[in-house]
Formats: structure tokens, sequence, C-alpha cells
């Protein structure tokens, strides 16, 4: 009989990358109050708040393996999460204008009262861009459940000039250590 897995997000984008990659799995998005920037250093706050997540949902699927992942952008010591209002995302991205900087995803697979967790971080340059590339760019994505107020996969040719690392990762879940850690709990692709 296969492993029940359960994903801790209603991110469509990790939906999707999932699916892609031929796992079967259940959708319960998390209530839990994420902590705020500030509460850890930042790699370790994107593993507290995906530890946090899976946790949550843990308690409605104890037989599941749960997945639970946080994405949080960083910018000299700086973190971004998801903008508040719009006047915070035009913020966002005039202060990563021509910056390079980390989008860290910290990751917790958990069943019962095993747990494992990693976080993977990769390197975006960003383009030098004006208010003008800010707006045309807010029009045609919706920015406010992005940290950092970006999507790289949604005209990420507009703002990013290159990745060091992990694309997935930046999109919000590094499937290569996804899988490798989903394997350790027994979790593999119907595709297999």
């Amino acid at each position: 009989m296969a492993v029940k897995f359960v994903l801790a997000s209603g991110s469509p984008r990790r939906r999707d990358f999932l699916s892609k990659a031929g796992y079967d799995f259940g959708v319960e998005p998390s209530e839990v109050e994420e902590w705020p920037p500030g509460k850890y250093p930042f790699h370790e706050l994107c593993v507290s708040n995906a530890v946090l997540k899976a946790r949550d949902v843990l308690g409605k699927h104890a037989d599941a393996v749960v997945l639970g992942a946080d994405t949080l952008v960083g910018l000299e010591g700086e973190v971004m999460g998801k903008p508040r209002d719009i006047e915070d995302a035009v913020c966002m991205l005039e202060r990563l204008s021509g910056q390079r900087h980390e989008v860290c995803t910290g990751v917790c697979l958990c069943c019962g009262t095993e747990e494992y967790t990693f976080f993977e971080v990769t390197w975006v340059q960003f383009r030098d861009f004006g208010s003008s590339v800010i707006r045309d760019y807010m029009d045609r994505v919706s920015v406010m459940d992005k940290a950092g107020a970006y999507a790289i996969q949604e005209h990420g040719e507009m703002l990013v000039e290159g990745v060091e690392g992990s694309y997935d990762n930046v999109v919000g879940l590094p499937m290569n250590q996804v899988k490798a850690g989903l394997k350790r709990f027994g979790v593999m692709p119907s595709s297999d």
C-alpha cells in the first residue's frame, strides 16, 4: 500500500512541482501563524516556519507523511517575506533592483514523531530597473503572496539577470532535495 502524503501548502507552484514529478498527494494548507522576520536568523526562520506548518497539518493527518515549506528572500541581512500591501511590494522591488540576493526555502517532512528538515539557498541577480518596470511587472503579476514581491516563473525575465543554484528553489520547492527526503519516508512517485 502506498504511503499517504500530504502537502501542507496551498501554493499552486508547489502542487505543480509535485504533480509533474509523479507524486500522489493530498493538499491541506496550514492555518498556523508563521514566525515573523527577526524571530530567528534567516535560514533558521525558513526551517522553523516549515516545521510549524508541517506539524500543524500532521495533527489532522496523523498517518501521513506531511511536507511543510517556507520560502523567503534575503538581502544584506534583511529578510523579505510577502509584502504587507502594494506600497511594501514596490519598496521591496526597488530595494532588490540591481542587487544580488538569496532565496531560501526551508522544508520539513514529518510522519509520526520523525522529522527531517533542510533548507536550500539560491542566489538571484536582479537587473537594474526603475519604477516603470516595477509598475509594468506588477500590472502583469499578482505579487502579494510572493516573498520579495516577485515570482521568477511569471515574467521573471523582466527582473532577473541570472540565477546561481536551483531554479525550483526560487519558485518555492527544491525538488532534488525534496525527492531524496520523501524517499527516506517511503514516498515514491507513482510513475516509478
